[in-house]
């Protein structure tokens, strides 16, 4: 593993999760962390000297890195990116500027300095015979940044890893607010006495994988991955309605929301290859935060 790695999004839900197993698992590692902050949190960053935390936009990198003097990664995590689908249709100007522009300036770098790209792709692209990619501007995004990557290390040469994220759930998942993911918002409900609030239908299905399991991923693609098709999920499809009824409390429908996919169920055959199988069952989480907040 590389002395000195790049997180991009260090400060928010996965990234940070990232970090503290990085400095875990090697220890004379120096890692740096980029991150606008526009959902991570200086609450998540990792109080450890290995670890220098770089407040800056991915689009800005290269003049950050000139600016700073800092050391110049030999891996880099890119997670920092817009990723969520319903608001990017009322923000579709920070999609594009955080998606699309701040990336290319990222493989620009990676490639630049001869560094490992691993970078975190949408699940959202892989629906309805691809189709879903087009769904939304975050998907939409998301799918080109793959090709455009693909294609940059044809044109000019680049080591990379792509993996996909499938709904992530676990400690230090974001709770409340417009950014807030599924599960959290479940458990915050929950804790508070309220209704679920489960998006219409409910018969979607998605498949919720837990932070862990996405960390121990993202380290093995860095290994002994290369080139596309990680995908990290478990397989399995959970309706979001009988999710709700797992926390054994009232839910209730709310209107559907805009670019929504209908199904998420996760091929991890590539991933499998290296190695990783899902540790964690989303049933038995759910069955463990009752246990530990009991009614």
């Amino acid at each position: 593993m590389s002395r000195t790695l790049l997180v991009t999004g260090g400060a928010g839900f996965v990234g940070s999760a990232l970090i503290k197993s990085l400095l875990n698992d090697f220890p004379d590692t120096a890692i740096i962390s980029l991150d606008n902050y526009f959902t991570g949190t200086p609450e998540n960053h990792v109080h450890d000297p290995r670890v220098t935390y770089v407040d800056g936009a991915t689009a800005d990198i290269a003049k950050i890195w000139a600016g700073r003097g800092l050391p110049v990664p030999e891996m880099v995590f890119h997670l920092g990116e817009y990723s969520r689908i319903p608001q990017s249709f009322d923000e579709p100007d920070l999609t594009w500027d955080f998606n699309l522009l701040g990336t290319k300036e990222v493989v620009k770098f990676t490639a630049g300095h001869g560094a490992k790209l691993i970078y975190a792709g949408s699940s959202s692209k892989f629906g309805n015979d691809g189709d879903d990619e087009n769904l939304n501007p975050y998907a939409w995004t998301k799918a080109k940044n793959i090709e455009f990557i693909r294609n940059y290390s044809n044109w000019f040469g680049l080591d990379y890893a792509i993996t996909y994220f499938y709904n992530v759930y676990g400690p230090g998942q974001i709770t409340d607010g417009k950014y807030a993911t599924v599960i959290g918002i479940f458990e915050r409900q929950y804790l508070a006495g309220e209704p679920l609030t489960v998006v219409a239908p409910g018969t979607q299905t998605r498949d919720f994988t837990h932070i862990d399991d996405i960390v121990r991923g993202l380290v093995l693609v860095a290994r002994s991955g290369t080139g596309d098709g990680y995908l990290l999920g478990t397989g399995c499809e959970w309706p979001l309605a009988k999710v709700a009824e797992m926390f054994g409390t009232e839910h209730t429908l709310i209107p559907a929301r805009r670019g929504e996919r209908v199904r998420g169920q996760a091929d991890t055959t590539k991933a499998n290859g290296l190695g990783w199988h899902p540790e964690h069952r989303l049933d038995d989480y759910i069955a463990r935060f009752l246990a530990a907040n009991p009614r």
